[in-house]
């Protein structure tokens, strides 16, 4: 190293490790709101139970007019977002798909969807901000803007988001770097440790979902795992056909609903709060302590998984801004509360995580981070193996139901033309 190149790797230094600290702390301010927003629309209902009817579809009809009108880019998980922005940095910047403006709406309109009880995550949402985040701390020290620093701030953002700094890279490598071939692991690895540390010197060590400290029998596993892989990779798929029909159809009722988006924000919000009242409450916002609950052996209603499917689907598709890390895993939940049902002599905790993982993969297609994020999140470190055979074999059931991943074909709504006829002309290649 040369004198006439330190000053570049200290400012790169400083960058990371600053944008890291500065992110950990807003996943953490973001967590702290999210949280509110829920108690405050619990209140809400507890003192009003049928007010969800109104408050729920004028709520969402106004953040769809509001994220339209101000912050287009900010619309849906955040992840599609980070994804197209790591093809093309300089246009992600120039775009605004990972500019403050974009993080700030994204912040507070997540937080203003979950105080109106839709069924979104902030876990999304947070790796678009922190991405944000990252690539404004790297400007602001004239560093130049590259893929690496794209990834490497949205990878943070899920160890900050979840307390979970392995489940950070393996984000990094399966996800966002999908198809990205330059070296990025020490940025990403650095940038995802300090945020995490961060996490855990202020939260604690926290375990999100609870502690399973059960396992199953090989007997249980090799009968119970598989099961759970098709089950969840067959519902997770279903899920992202889903969404990627309703954009995609020319279908002429769901065309005209398209074309009258807040009218659509409406009735997607009408059907949350329906379905959120004839359930009790059980599918407002993310699903934390519904999933919670199941992950520590207690039981929950068996219409919980297929509500959950439920609500969380018509909030995406409302097109509001918000994540489906945190519902998809509450979902999953439900899914191996079903299973439990059929294998009743199980450890229930045991069952449910498997179910979770296979939906959670189902929908995300990402069966390493998912793996290691769950074992993270719920300290079941001795339930590796059959979580990794479930997800496995859901990584496949959903791909035959569903050919493109999720986020991927999300992504290409974000993408300049010219990035989409390179993909193309690749493919056919």
């Amino acid at each position: 190293m040369t004198p006439r190149n330190f000053p570049v790797l200290l400012r790169r230094r400083t960058a990371t490790t600053a944008g890291a600290i500065i992110l950990g702390l807003v996943a953490l301010a973001f967590a702290w709101s999210a949280d509110q927003a829920s108690k405050l629309f619990e209140v809400l209902v507890g003192k009003a139970p049928y007010a969800p009817v109104i408050v729920t579809p004028a709520g969402l009809a106004l953040l769809v007019y509001l994220t339209r009108r101000f912050a287009p880019l900010a619309r849906g998980s955040g992840i599609p977002q980070v994804s197209a922005g790591s093809e093309d940095p300089g246009h992600a910047v120039a775009s605004g798909l990972i500019s403050m403006k974009t993080a700030a709406f994204k912040f507070a309109a997540t937080v203003g969807a979950l105080l109106i009880g839709t069924s979104v995550g902030r876990e999304g949402p947070t790796v678009q901000i922190s991405a944000a985040i990252m690539a404004f701390m790297h400007r602001s020290l004239k560093i130049e803007l590259s893929a690496a620093v794209v990834i490497a701030g949205g990878a943070a953002g899920v160890s900050a988001a979840f307390n979970t700094p392995l489940a950070g890279i393996a984000f990094a490598i399966e996800e966002l770097a999908a198809s990205y071939h330059q070296r990025l692991a020490l940025l990403a690895m650095a940038a995802v440790m300090i945020s995490g540390l961060v996490s855990l010197g202020i939260a604690g060590d926290y375990v999100y979902f609870g502690a399973v400290h059960e396992m199953l029998s090989l007997k249980a596993s090799l009968l119970i795992a598989p099961l759970a892989g098709v089950l969840g990779g067959l519902c997770g798929g279903m899920f992202s056909k889903a969404v990627l029909s309703f954009g995609a159809t020319t279908s002429a009722p769901i065309v005209a609903l398209r074309r009258k988006p807040m009218l659509l924000a409406a009735l997607c919000g009408l059907l949350v709060a329906l379905t959120g009242i004839g359930t009790g409450g059980a599918t407002w916002g993310a699903g934390y302590d519904a999933a919670r609950q199941l992950v520590e052996s207690h039981a929950q209603p068996l219409w919980f998984g297929p509500a959950k499917f439920f609500s969380t689907l018509v909030t995406m598709l409302s097109g509001v801004p918000g994540g489906i890390f945190a519902p998809s895993l509450a979902t999953g939940a439900g899914v191996g509360n079903l299973l439990a049902w059929i294998f009743p002599g199980q450890p229930l905790g045991a069952v449910v995580l498997l179910g979770m993982i296979g939906y959670f993969v189902g929908v995300v297609r990402a069966p390493l981070t998912a793996v290691i994020i769950i074992s993270e999140m719920t300290d079941s470190r001795a339930m590796v193996l059959p979580l990794l055979a479930a997800a496995i074999i859901a990584d496949g059931v959903s791909a035959l139901v569903c050919r493109e991943r999720l986020y991927h074909a999300l992504s290409k709504a974000f993408m300049p033309t010219a990035q989409l006829d390179k993909q193309a002309r690749e493919v056919k290649a």
